[in-house]
């Protein structure tokens, strides 16, 4: 049984509405009039570079472009054309030279702890640039990812706020091709330029377009796992699903603190900045 139809669609005039009025209002709420952007090269990074441009203007965004040695050209490439076409500025920041005595502890074998290095230098320079600047570093996961747990804490996951966040990657890919990102960006394999020939759906082990509808219903839906086997899902994909959603809730999450007062960081205290705002 092939699984059901799910509607994925969004509006997307409403879709860049919303988001360039989220990035406009929050930042500024918070004093600040800049953004710092991590571009990959990828459709995510520059679907929220084209939204920050957008929504601060180009001369208030900053993309940094952040190569390790192995670095696809592409990417490179690919990310110089959403710079070029945001018209924001740009800094590139090769992190080689900082990656390597850590990388060089590591066997071969180890890529997963190489991938998470890496992706934590490269948010080391996007908050010290942050700082320089005076602007708020912008977040480049979307929904699936999110929810996968497919990020690393304190390096890709870490930002200030996130415009693409609630987006599934097959949204993300209709949003970026409404702005005017490149095709040849919103079409190619996804990947986090790791190691050579690194794909996403390669290491997780099934497609974008597979998942986001599954998680739609289980998410979005409420849907129970036997309404998602009714739907066509088979029940392995659901459980692999269902338990990287569950092994991952605490990149999800603050750090629990452990509650003693009446009012606890996290529990009770929540919203310090809707306090006259």
């Amino acid at each position: 049984m092939r699984p059901r139809s799910v509607d994925l669609d969004i509006d997307l005039d409403l879709a860049r509405r919303i988001l360039t009025d989220f990035l406009r209002t929050e930042i500024r709420r918070t004093g600040y009039e800049r953004a710092v952007v991590g571009v990959s090269g990828g459709v995510d990074s520059a679907l929220a570079c084209f939204l920050a441009a957008e929504a601060l203007g180009p001369d208030h965004v900053l993309a940094l472009r952040l190569p390790y040695r192995e670095s696809s050209a592409d990417s490179l490439t690919d990310a110089e054309a959403v710079i070029r076409l945001s018209g924001v500025e740009s800094k590139t920041f090769p992190i080689t030279e900082m990656a390597e005595p850590l990388l060089a502890t590591l066997s071969e074998s180890e890529r997963v702890r190489k991938g998470n290095i890496l992706a934590r230098l490269r948010m080391v320079v996007l908050y010290d640039q942050s700082a320089a600047v005076g602007g708020l570093v912008i977040g480049t996961g979307n929904k699936t990812e999110i929810l996968l747990g497919y990020t690393t804490l304190h390096g890709d996951s870490a930002s200030a706020l996130n415009p693409i966040g609630d987006l599934y990657k097959t949204q993300v890919r209709q949003l970026a091709r409404h702005m005017g990102v490149p095709e040849a960006i919103v079409a190619k394999p996804p990947s986090a330029d790791l190691w050579p020939g690194q794909t996403d759906e390669g290491e997780l082990g099934f497609t974008y377009a597979d998942v986001d509808r599954l998680l739609y219903l289980l998410v979005d839906e409420r849907a129970s796992p036997e309404a998602c086997i009714e739907a066509g899902f088979e029940r392995e994909f659901i459980e692999a699903v269902i338990g990287r959603i569950r092994r991952s809730q605490y990149k999800r999450m603050q750090p629990l603190i452990a509650k003693l007062s009446n009012r606890t960081v996290g529990y009770d205290f929540l919203y310090f900045r809707d306090w006259g705002t």
